[in-house]
């Protein structure tokens, strides 16, 4: 009357191959997945609004884009023929003083002009003049690419 092996022996029910207490060697990637869909809708919304400037309506040409290594010295004339220098207002008196103060390269810094369409042609002129009379060489006139 000996023992006959099997359950007796294990002490319980037991199915082949699986153990009882097993450590489980998958990655969750659910919630990693919930993380970046997420991360990925707030920069989609987020990076429409860094880019900085004064909103101006600039004549279309079919010149293409320049390319730019920095960011540029940008002078923009608005509707109403005021000046802002890099988003900051700028007075016509004050303008020579805070362009030199800003060109890191002295007067062979680029500057970028934007004029909106609807200013007199003749105050972006007087703005141009103003910049180059100061002894900056490389002004520029901005507009938008007709490509669509």
């Amino acid at each position: 009357m000996g023992m006959s092996g099997g359950k007796a022996a294990s002490g319980g029910r037991r199915r082949r191959g699986v153990p009882r207490y097993a450590a489980m060697a998958d990655i969750n990637m659910t919630p990693f997945i919930d993380v970046m869909l997420v991360l990925l809708i707030i920069f989609m919304v987020a990076a429409p609004l860094l880019a900085t400037g004064v909103p101006i309506d600039v004549p279309q040409t079919s010149a293409g884009p320049i390319n730019v290594d920095q960011k540029p010295v940008a002078v923009a004339i608005d509707e109403k023929g005021q000046i802002t220098l890099q988003d900051q207002p700028v007075q016509p008196e004050e303008l020579v003083a805070k362009l030199t103060a800003m060109a890191k390269s002295g007067f062979d810094e680029r500057v970028y002009v934007r004029g909106s369409k609807q200013v007199n042609y003749g105050r972006i002129a007087e703005v141009m003049a103003i910049i180059t009379t100061a002894g900056f060489k490389k002004v520029a006139l901005i507009t938008e690419s007709n490509q669509k």
